[in-house]
């Protein structure tokens, strides 16, 4: 055989052989929706509750922030064909015009769109305000973050800290909550080389699955939350931002605009299906901009990664005699104090007090737990019956339970 040949046999043997992994990857993720399909048929019904529970998510940017060219339509098509109740728009401001003004908001197609900004302070912190401030004028120069938290605390709006790693000030005042898990942040972490082969392998049968290759627990995020609310007295709520952007792949436009040719990794129907925001609103209420906003600032939700099994239903309360308060709420240590969760779906059951696993039940539905001290309580759920590496991460981050 001339040296040539033998070469390109060599190369040929080494590339088959490299695929392996990615063919291996491709079987697992086969495996992981199989599972997931049996996690959803397998659902408990919902329990009776006195609260309405509405599902959406938050942290989502059009063509306005300068940074995606994602249009109204898009959004709007994508949060209807995930049955979404709300949407957050979070605008990248400009120095031009007002993104909050012209962003999405109110009713359209049935759904329910707050329109907030995401902020960068002149320390160079990020910050949700919710709703965005329509009145004001373009931002210039950044402002303190201090201006920022007192400008929004006197107009009534919800200030969120985004990307807690990256964020300094979490001893202001003013600060309401904040975004422990970011799928951007979190997809930081992939190495190109290797998506693009898990890409070749799987992005035709499994395009949201892929997530699963490198979604993992936001842990340092969920330390500094939970250390933030042990040693300070304000409640912190924990939300989950898509951070949907829809501007990851390549595209072959006409000069119209029109795409002739392309690839889109993230569109907004993909990314509104990974991670969600479950708001939990007292059934005599009903959806409005003021009603999910004071759910959201009181803590009444859960994060839930419904990708790997629909979420809702999950429900975390505590008693003591004739008081019941869910998650968010505040509850005094008067006599005996249960806990109470319920999941949708059978799987692994975490309690959590100020950061420290106290509790930690597999296989079950639901699990009670009497508490003796003081302490800020808080809940993850895990599916086991996944497989690795998703079975080891959370499916549904509650809010905790304060209890003074």
């Amino acid at each position: 055989m001339k040296r040539w040949k033998k070469l390109l046999l060599i190369l040929l043997t080494l590339l088959v052989v490299s695929q392996i992994p990615f063919a291996y990857r491709r079987h697992k993720l086969g495996r992981l929706h199989t599972a997931i399909q049996q996690v959803n048929s397998q659902r408990l019904p919902k329990p009776e509750s006195n609260f309405t529970e509405y599902t959406g998510v938050m942290h989502v940017h059009s063509f306005l922030g300068g940074h995606s060219t994602g249009n109204f339509e898009d959004i709007i098509a994508a949060a209807q064909s995930n049955q979404l109740d709300f949407v957050v728009m979070t605008e990248h401001t400009s120095d031009k015009f007002n993104t909050a003004a012209m962003t999405l908001k109110g009713w359209h197609g049935g759904i329910l769109f707050i329109n907030g900004n995401e902020v960068l302070t002149a320390s160079s912190e990020r910050l949700l305000l919710l709703p965005g401030d329509e009145q004001g004028t373009p931002v210039g120069s950044p402002s303190a973050v201090e201006d920022v938290l007192g400008g929004a605390r006197a107009n009534g709006r919800l200030a969120l800290i985004a990307y807690p790693q990256e964020f300094k000030s979490w001893s202001r005042k003013g600060l309401d909550g904040v975004e422990v898990y970011n799928v951007y942040t979190n997809a930081l972490q992939i190495n190109p080389v290797v998506m693009f082969f898990d890409g070749l392998w799987s992005y035709r049968s499994y395009p949201e699955l892929l997530f699963a290759n490198f979604y993992r627990r936001p842990d340092e995020n969920l330390k500094k939350w939970d250390e933030a609310q042990r040693i300070g007295s304000a409640k912190l709520v924990a939300t989950a931002g898509n951070d949907a952007h829809s501007n990851v792949g390549f595209s072959l436009n006409s000069y119209a605009g029109k795409p002739l040719l392309g690839l889109k990794l993230d569109p907004y129907e993909r990314s509104f299906r990974l991670v969600r925001l479950h708001v939990l609103v007292p059934m005599d209420q009903g959806l409005s901009n003021e009603v999910l906003l004071a759910a959201i600032a009181g803590g009444h939700c859960f994060i839930g990664f419904d990708l790997f099994g629909d979420t809702s239903g999950f429900g975390f309360a505590a008693s003591s005699g004739n008081e019941r308060k869910i998650q968010g709420d505040e509850i005094f240590l008067d006599g005996e104090l249960k806990l109470v969760v319920s999941v949708p779906a059978s799987g692994r059951i975490v309690i959590l007090k100020d950061g420290t696993i106290i509790s930690d039940r597999n296989a079950v539905s639901a699990t009670e737990l009497v508490v003796s001290e003081k302490g800020n309580y808080r809940v993850e759920v895990y599916l086991p019956q996944l497989g690795k590496p998703v079975g080891d991460q959370p499916w549904i981050i509650s809010n905790p339970i304060y209890v003074r």
